[in-house]
């Protein structure tokens, strides 16, 4: 997260939560700062022996707070905590995804600000020692109360006679001249220790300066990292879109076609089938016509037949009077001759048999 302060900084403990801050007008309300999840994490600096809360949502800081002894992280629900912090003037707060994140992230609160109360109790007796050897046996604000009354009511001796307004006067001036030296030396010592803490405060913010610059520096370079992707992605999504519509054309394309050529199937069959339904109606209609004439030649055999039958009754039947006709005449012949030429016959005297008139007559009398 930070790079450049890997040899100063090493991470105790990350969680991912989304992060708030108080509104600093109604003191209210919560405002987002981060549209989504990020990650928060705890840092400990072993050059300045500080513990520190850090948050960056892609190039912005959303929280830098450095713990001390007198934050206090509070859980006001299940999944969402707060603590205030002095220094920024501001109200932090955190929504976990679960309760067992906001209870880690409490509990690792809790341990660094007993560790920082701890650092900044061994900073201060440091100070005192340091003091001590540099021989400041007072500390700064009462060494001035203290000269004064010493001054007000220099030490008197009990001394009897005439030589001790003397030797009271000659004592008063070099407790004076004393608490003078010592109190210019003291000036001096302070001095000192102010000029050595505001060096090492200078060198502290000489070294924070350029660590921001390198860090506003490396910032850019992934801002244009970032913004190089970015261009990349889009290009990507442009060539997928691109890509994604010629295949909904060709898609199309082929329904489309396949369409056509299923409506010229359907088309073709229906012709087909039109086609067979015609041609079963022609032959049916040929059948029928078969059957017609078969049964029309059948009447007709059956009318010749009866024709033929109906003639050959017609010929027997003459046959058969022909014959009836023939016997008859052989009979009268025959009757005739037995009756010899007398005429007291039927036929009379004058009939001659084997001629003409009388089977004309024979046929009449018939």
């Amino acid at each position: 997260m930070f790079p450049l302060h890997k040899e100063r900084e090493a991470a105790i403990f990350s969680a991912r939560a989304h992060v708030f801050q108080i509104d600093p007008n109604t003191k209210r309300k919560w405002l987002p700062s981060s549209k989504h999840a990020v990650t928060v994490s705890f840092f400990y600096d072993s050059s300045r022996n500080v513990y520190r809360i850090i948050s960056v949502s892609g190039t912005k800081t959303i929280i830098n707070s450095t713990i001390t002894p007198n934050m206090s992280f509070t859980q006001t629900s299940q999944k969402f905590g707060q603590w205030a912090d002095s220094r920024a003037n501001t109200v932090y707060g955190l929504g976990f995804s679960t309760e067992q994140q906001l209870q880690q992230f409490a509990e690792h609160f809790r341990e660094l600000k007993e560790a920082a109360r701890l650092a900044r109790e061994k900073s201060q007796e440091r100070f005192e020692i340091s003091n001590a050897t540099l021989g400041l046996g007072l500390a700064p604000p009462q060494l001035p109360h203290a000269l004064s009354e010493e001054r007000q009511s220099p030490p008197l001796l009990s001394v009897k006679g005439p030589e001790e307004k003397l030797f009271r006067s000659h004592s008063a001036e070099e407790q004076l001249t004393k608490e003078t030296q010592s109190e210019g030396t003291m000036c001096e010592l302070q001095l000192e220790a102010e000029l050595f803490s505001l060096q090492n405060s200078n060198s502290k913010l000489e070294e924070a300066l350029e660590e921001a610059h390198c860090s506003a520096e490396q910032w850019k370079s992934q801002l244009q990292e970032y913004q190089e992707e970015t261009e990349r992605l889009r290009d990507q999504s442009v060539n997928r879109q691109s890509a994604n519509r010629q295949s909904a054309n060709r898609q199309s394309v082929n329904r489309q076609s396949a369409n056509r050529q299923s409506v010229n199937r359907q088309s073709v069959n229906r012709q087909s089938a039109n086609r067979q339904s015609v041609n079963r109606q022609s032959a049916n209609r040929q059948s029928v016509n078969r059957q017609s004439a078969n049964r029309q030649s059948v009447n007709r055999q059956s009318v010749n037949r009866q024709s033929v039958n109906r003639q050959s009754v017609n010929r027997q039947s003459v046959n058969r009077q022909s014959v009836n006709r023939h016997s008859v005449c052989l009979w009268l012949i025959s009757h005739r001759r037995q009756g010899g030429g007398g005429g007291g016959g039927v036929f009379g005297a004058t009939a001659r048999p084997n001629t003409c008139h009388n089977l004309t007559y024979t046929q009449e009398f018939f």
